[in-house]
């Protein structure tokens, strides 16, 4: 099974979202050696690439977004697909070494492309970020995205900055997008996010002081929401925000 992905679309059938073989690579100029391993196991079928953005796809076949795939592959096939994603981008971007331009070279049994020149070694990204539900009695703060992909309203959640840890980045990153103090945090749950290599670590957290005060360039809005409110357009359950809002909803609401 073969990942081909041109920038954050994924190659599949047009009809079936089947994943393209190895004959379907090669008509398409793809050589085996291309194709970086999704697995280090032995025999693993799992091949993943990055390709030139101005590829069209075969007849029959179809670049669609990954985001677009929640749902028609199941969950294992979801998360195989993240991570093949990340590994492609890894190989697509650390091809010549950060320090000296030297190409790098693939390290056997381990994900690590290696300079050969100074020995700089570049591991796939994987970038923390923190999200957090935010408690105040029988309401919860949701708050809409200046640039998010859609006009939902989600838990705040920011990435976790040089020299901090991830309780440090909760603090520092709800007072700076809502102006609140918070306490009591308890961790959720976490998910692997490949759009395109971070790491989600979920928190719950209680209201200790403020008034909320948005951040205009990273927040459109923010409000409490409670028993008696209107239910607004909250976050898929694809993702860890959609599971963190819908474990902690307010009394009355039913989330689909």
């Amino acid at each position: 099974m073969n990942f081909v992905f041109r920038r954050d679309e994924l190659l599949v059938e047009a009809s079936s979202s089947v994943l393209p073989d190895a004959a379907l690579c090669e008509r398409i100029g793809l050589a085996a050696a291309a194709l970086q391993p999704v697995w280090m196991e032995t025999g693993s079928p799992y091949r993943t690439v990055c390709v030139d953005p101005g590829l069209e796809a075969p007849e029959g076949y179809a670049f669609k977004k990954l985001r677009s795939l929640f749902g028609v592959f199941d969950d294992e096939g979801m998360a195989l697909a993240g991570r093949a994603y990340q590994i492609a981008e890894w190989a697509r971007t650390h091809r010549f070494c950060g320090a000296c331009g030297t190409p790098a070279e693939r390290v056997a049994h381990e994900f690590c492309l290696r300079c050969p020149a100074c020995g700089l070694s570049a591991y796939p990204r994987i970038s923390p970020a923190m999200m957090v539900l935010i408690r105040k009695g029988d309401s919860i703060l949701l708050a809409r995205h200046a640039n998010g992909p859609a006009a939902r309203y989600t838990a705040l959640a920011g990435f976790v900055e040089p020299g901090e840890s991830i309780e440090q980045t909760v603090h520092r990153e709800v007072f700076e997008e809502v102006g609140l103090k918070v306490g009591n945090l308890q961790y959720f749950g976490s998910q692997p996010w490949p759009f395109p290599h971070s790491l989600m670590v979920a928190f719950t957290a209680d209201y200790v002081s403020g008034d909320i005060r948005i951040q205009e360039d990273e927040i459109a809005d923010a409000r409490w929401f409670g028993p008696g409110d209107e239910m607004p357009d909250i976050a898929a359950r694809i993702s860890i925000a959609g599971w963190l809002i819908r474990a902690n909803l307010p009394m009355g609401w039913t989330a689909p």
